[in-house]
């Protein structure tokens, strides 16, 4: 009997244990969803002067763009929005690219506007860990940041 009680009390320890352990998983960036005026238009931009390829859409229904942005996330572009947003600097999405100045010269070849962090011209922003930073707009008025970290 005492076995018996033995064996139910380490069995009942490795069931909390195992549910401690399961909870302390953090969680994955899955996707972010951007609702956008013009899908064609985002889309382009998204694959065209980002450079981010697409994966396949299960949806089938003309609304929606995903394109991979991670190793395990995806963007979601849903068509449907009645107008650009409004937003502010510090809310955006940041994209580190391996050559800043590569990438500036797509957007100046492709009369992209952009600016730094400040908003008074197209010098970057260093942070003060060394990364350089540009700041822009897509189609729809979401401000990205694009930036040299190492990734």
């Amino acid at each position: 009997m005492k076995k018996l009680i033995v064996c139910l009390i380490v069995a009942a320890c490795c069931s909390i244990t195992s549910k401690v352990v399961a909870q302390k998983k953090t969680p994955v960036l899955n996707h972010i969803a951007l609702y956008v005026v013009d899908l064609k238009k985002s889309a382009s931009f998204y694959q065209n002067i980002l450079q981010i390829d697409t994966v396949p859409e299960p949806f089938h229904d003309g609304k929606h763009t995903w394109l991979k942005i991670g190793s395990s996330s995806t963007l979601h572009l849903i068509q449907g929005a009645k107008e650009p947003v409004v937003q502010e600097k510090s809310h955006h999405m940041c994209f580190s690219v391996p050559s800043l100045e590569e990438f500036m010269a797509r957007l100046d070849k492709e009369n992209i506007f952009y600016t730094n962090l400040k908003g008074d011209g197209k010098t970057p922003t260093t942070r003060v860990d060394g990364v350089k930073q540009i700041y822009l707009k897509d189609p729809d008025g979401y401000w990205l940041e694009i930036n040299n970290e190492k990734y």
